[in-house]
C-alpha cells in the first residue's frame, strides 16, 4: 500500500496590491543589468540557397542528454521564417572580435552577408568565419511567450574554431570580459 505526501501549503499574502502593467522601458533597463552572451543563428534557405541570420541575446543549453538548446525569437523578425524553414541552421556563438558582424546580422534588410567569411556544416548550415564555436541544430519545438516565441532546438553536430571572449551584451551595449 502507498502513502501519497500532500505537498505543503504556501501562505500568501493576502494584502499585495494586484499585479500591475510593468512599464517596457524599465524592464528592458532592468534586465539590461543582467549580462547576456550574444549568436547569430543561420541557415540557407528557398531555391537559391541564400543565407540568413538574425541576432539573439536570449540563448542557453537546456539539456545534455539529449543536447538541446533554448533561444527566444522576436515575432516581429523578418529572418526567423526563413531560418525556420531549413532542416538544419546553425547557432554561431559569436567573439568579442565580431561586434560588427553581429551588427550587421541585426539589421533589417539588406544583403547582411554581403563580405562575410562563412562556410557549411555538412548538413549545410553556415558557419560564419571567425565564430569560436558553433552547433548545428534543428527546431525540436517552439512555444508562443509574450511578443517572442521559445524555441527549443536539437544540437546534431558541434565544433570550434579557436579561443577568446566571447561577445556579450550588457547595459543596452556590447561588452567585453575582463581576460
Amino acid at each position: 500500500m502507498s502513502s501519497s505526501v500532500a505537498p505543503p501549503q504556501v501562505q500568501r499574502p493576502t494584502d499585495l496590491p494586484a499585479p500591475g502593467r510593468i512599464d517596457p522601458g524599465e524592464f528592458r533597463a532592468t534586465l539590461g543589468r543582467f549580462t547576456t552572451g550574444v549568436v547569430a543563428v543561420t541557415a540557407l534557405h528557398g531555391r537559391d540557397s541564400a543565407p540568413a541570420g538574425v541576432v539573439v541575446n536570449s540563448f542557453t543549453s537546456l539539456s545534455l542528454d539529449p543536447a538541446l538548446v533554448l533561444f527566444c525569437m522576436a515575432r516581429t523578425s523578418s529572418s526567423w521564417p526563413k531560418i525556420r524553414t531549413a532542416d538544419r541552421y546553425c547557432v554561431n556563438i559569436l567573439g568579442s572580435h565580431q561586434r560588427e558582424v553581429s551588427t550587421r546580422l541585426a539589421t533589417r534588410g539588406g544583403d547582411k552577408f554581403s563580405g562575410l567569411g562563412w562556410h557549411t556544416t555538412p548538413a549545410g548550415a553556415p558557419v560564419l568565419d571567425g565564430t569560436p564555436a558553433w552547433l548545428e541544430c534543428s527546431t525540436e519545438a517552439e512555444y508562443p511567450g509574450g511578443d517572442h516565441d521559445v524555441v527549443i532546438a536539437r544540437v546534431h553536430r558541434l565544433g570550434t574554431q579557436g579561443s577568446g571572449p566571447p561577445l556579450v551584451f550588457y547595459q543596452g551595449a556590447y561588452g567585453r570580459l575582463a581576460e
